[in-house]
């Protein structure tokens, strides 16, 4: 098991631009605040959504796009460091006028309707995503 002990940084609470991708306009958020660890949520509604699922067999991620407009009930994830960059990794569940729902991991192409974001910075030593051969994914390690 890997962790560590952090303490509460910053809290950055704010709107989306309507139009603008989900996932780059958190990247950017970061990136220019300096963030190199936090955890996030997201409310509000997206224009269309691109989401996946990872199959374990091919170490893959299949993804989809649902070209239509959805509520986000839940969308939540973290905020480490790839390459030195900030890296998002989002889980979401949307939901449709008739309640019907579609969830997995959350990717870029995702244009936000209207929605708020509150992002909790963690002061500490940042987790880098290295690659873990076992899984295939990119996973927090204690290398740099």
């Amino acid at each position: 098991m890997l962790y560590r002990e952090y303490n509460a940084g910053r809290r950055f609470v704010g709107r989306f631009d309507h139009g603008k991708d989900l996932i780059s306009s958190l990247e950017d958020i970061c990136a220019e605040n300096k963030i190199e660890m936090a955890v996030f949520s997201v409310i509000g509604a997206v224009l269309s959504v691109t989401l996946g699922c990872y199959n374990q067999k091919k170490q893959a991620y299949i993804s989809f796009q649902e070209n239509s407009p959805l509520e986000i009930a839940s969308c939540t994830g973290n905020i480490s460091l790839k390459d030195g960059k900030p890296f998002i990794h989002a889980h979401a569940v949307l939901s449709d006028e008739q309640g019907k729902t579609v969830s997995g991991h959350l990717f870029s192409k995702t244009p936000v309707f209207a929605g708020e974001f509150d992002i909790r910075e963690l002061k500490g030593k940042p987790f880098s995503r290295k690659y873990d051969r076992e899984t295939g994914l990119m996973l927090w390690s204690n290398e740099k």
